[in-house]
């Protein structure tokens, strides 16, 4: 990291970071829907969460949801209301979100979320990206428009700058490969889906399609990249692209992370979104 950079470095002298509890998920007698996600008038991100099987998110500006059906019933969490849902993260039990009003977490696996945006140079945070890795239990990486791609390796206590030339148009999830923590993916909602093979200090394009939600596979093999302009995939790792075929209406698609082949489509209808699912990489579609 160059000296630039590194005068940018947040440095936190508190050991831990305090959180301002927005309350628990769940409120009301009754929260389950069958009719779809409630998520407001945007839908930002569909997300199947990679420690419990079944488990979907979808988000907005106005409002989260969860399913632990695969997308069959959904229950609104109410105390992400206004969170701005766009980036997404998981590490160590931990649920990372981020959005205009900056980064939230949960340490319960879902049951209640704080705010841990203290430490930020800025809050208006687009991307976000965090692993459980050998080692390095406490990596995220964040992205937006006035901070390009920072880092953190103490779970958010303080970040460092890591470019300034990128990371302005990153939308949804930063993807880090477990077995080589320098390799990323983010979607570039300006040139595509872009990689990066040094821990973020530079990205390549790996094809022109901008995009707004990229997913992946273990190893980084199998690449969706899908956005209201369509959907593709790549088979080797981002070196070769195809269109996927996707529903009627859908936007963001989301590979399972413990079902190879299986493929989520979210579909925004009003204010809530419909999820379809895929069992051979999008060819054939159902209803959840």
């Amino acid at each position: 990291m160059g000296a630039f950079a590194a005068v940018l470095t947040v440095i936190i002298t508190t050991v831990v970071v305090a959180m301002v509890v927005l309350g628990r998920a769940y409120d009301g007698d009754d929260p389950s829907s069958t009719g779809g996600g409630f998520v407001g008038g945007d839908f930002h991100s569909l997300v199947a969460d990679p420690a419990v099987s079944g488990r979907l998110f979808v988000g907005g500006h106005e409002a989260v949801s969860v399913s632990d059906d695969g997308g069959v019933s959904w229950q609104r969490i109410d105390a992400l209301d206004s969170v701005d849902a766009m980036g997404w993260g998981f590490n160590s039990g931990r649920i990372w979100i981020s959005g205009h009003p900056g980064i939230v977490m949960s340490l319960d696996g879902g049951e209640t979320f704080g705010r841990r945006s203290d430490a930020l140079p800025d809050t208006d945070i687009h991307a976000l990206g965090a692993a459980s890795l050998a080692g390095d239990q406490r990596l995220v990486y964040a992205a937006g428009p006035v901070v390009g791609v920072i880092a953190s390796r103490d779970n958010g206590v303080s970040w460092q700058s890591i470019a300034t030339d990128d990371g302005q148009s990153f939308f949804g999830k930063i993807l880090i490969d477990a077995d080589d923590p320098q390799r990323l993916l983010a979607a570039d909602a300006a040139r595509g889906p872009v990689a990066s093979d040094d821990g973020g200090e530079t990205w390549d394009v790996l094809t022109r399609l901008p995009v707004s939600w990229i997913s992946t596979t273990a190893g980084f093999q199998s690449i969706y990249a899908s956005g209201s302009d369509g959907a593709a995939m790549s088979g080797d790792g981002g070196d070769n692209w195809q269109p996927l075929n996707l529903p009627a209406g859908a936007s963001l698609v989301e590979a399972d992370p413990q079902v190879p082949g299986r493929l989520y489509a979210g579909v925004h209808d009003g204010a809530s979104v419909t999820v379809l699912i895929s069992e051979d990489q999008g060819r054939n579609w159902r209803e959840a």
